[in-house]
């Protein structure tokens, strides 16, 4: 290996490191990278949340490691990481929490009220079924989560999530919005 060979792979590791020790900081400090159209792309943050969650808040949540969750992963609805069962955690609106009245028909309506951008679908995008939750009371420590994304998979489909799956508020850093 030649001096310039030597210095260049010498450059390249140091560079390798700086990355590796750029990300950890970053996945350490909270910030993660959002790749799913269910929500902008780009640079979000992990906000602690020091309260109780609320109707309207959006969340970074790890879906509960259930059968339902174990086929949208085989389906590639779900992105690997660090949550249980090895999956990413999502980005979600609570559209509704303990105690509230969700139906779920041709849209998915709240105490009565329909949510906007909440039509159902009845096939995903590779023309595999789909069915939706049934409606009902969401549970005591649970929440229903929602994307106005059109093909998201939320819990429109899977149902009240438990609320202890919430890692913190989601927060913009530097997104894009196609």
């Amino acid at each position: 290996m030649t001096a310039q060979q030597r210095r260049a792979a010498g450059i390249i590791l140091v560079a390798a490191l700086v990355a590796i020790l750029a990300i950890g900081t970053a996945l350490a400090g909270g910030y993660r990278i959002n790749l799913t159209p269910s929500e902008p792309l780009g640079l979000w943050r992990i906000v602690p949340l020091y309260r109780h969650v609320a109707v309207n808040d959006l969340v970074f949540i790890c879906p509960p490691p259930t059968a339902q969750m174990q086929e949208a992963r085989a389906r590639g609805y779900l992105r690997s990481g660090s949550c249980p069962g090895g999956v990413a955690p999502l980005i979600k609106t609570v559209i509704a929490v303990a105690g509230q009245q969700v139906e779920i028909g041709a849209s998915v309506s709240v105490e009565g009220r329909v949510v906007s951008s909440s039509n159902l679908a009845t096939r995903d995008g590779s023309d595999r079924p789909l069915a939706p939750f049934m409606s009902g009371v969401v549970p005591p420590e649970y929440v229903f989560l929602h994307s106005s994304f059109p093909s998201s998979y939320d819990s429109r489909y899977f149902g009240p999530v438990p609320a202890s799956g919430i890692l913190g508020l989601a927060q913009e850093v530097l997104t894009y919005a196609p």
